[in-house]
């Protein structure tokens, strides 16, 4: 049986991510920031989804999604994010049922550090294979193990992780 998850998946995607920059948002204006501007390019090949720039901090930010309680093992990662300053990648665990974000799988370095090293991370390969069955690497593509990722439990100490200590965090 076919679930709207999948049915529906590119829908799903631009959901979450609309609930994600709301939680941010709404953390970054109860710390007494007001002002957090979020940016989404027109062509998503750059590696990155949203920009966010608040407490003197930009972040492209890489946003991937999966159910809690999901195996997935590894992620792949454009090497695009890697060029941007604060490169990151967020994992948003969710629950199906109510699409509730937490916790969060955090991928990144400190607030104006660069992306840690992909190049030590295996090239992706297409899943499926050309003319001759063979799957050919996609040179833009690194594949982090789950286990490189750090937990962030709540919004609180992912905003934290991409905009540093904020004035006064209210923590949920």
């Amino acid at each position: 049986m076919v679930s709207d998850h999948s049915l529906l998946s590119s829908y799903r995607e631009m959901l979450l991510e609309h609930l994600f920059a709301g939680e941010v948002m709404r953390h970054v204006w109860l710390s007494g920031i007001k002002r957090l501007e979020i940016l989404k390019p027109q062509v998503d090949d750059g590696g990155y989804d949203l920009v966010l720039e608040g407490n003197s901090i930009v972040r492209h930010v890489q946003l991937k999604a999966t159910f809690r309680g999901s195996t997935v093992a590894r992620f792949n990662v454009n090497t695009g994010l890697a060029v941007k300053p604060s490169g990151c990648v967020v994992v948003m665990l969710f629950e199906p049922q109510t699409l509730e974000l937490g916790p969060f799988l955090w991928f990144g370095a400190p607030p104006g550090q660069p992306l840690p090293d992909l190049r030590r991370y295996p090239i992706a390969k297409h899943t499926k294979g050309n003319a001759q069955g063979i799957k050919l690497q996609r040179p833009n593509l690194r594949v982090i193990p789950r286990s490189a990722f750090e937990t962030a439990a709540t919004v609180a100490d992912l905003v934290e992780r991409l905009f540093g200590a904020l004035p006064t965090v209210v923590r949920e």
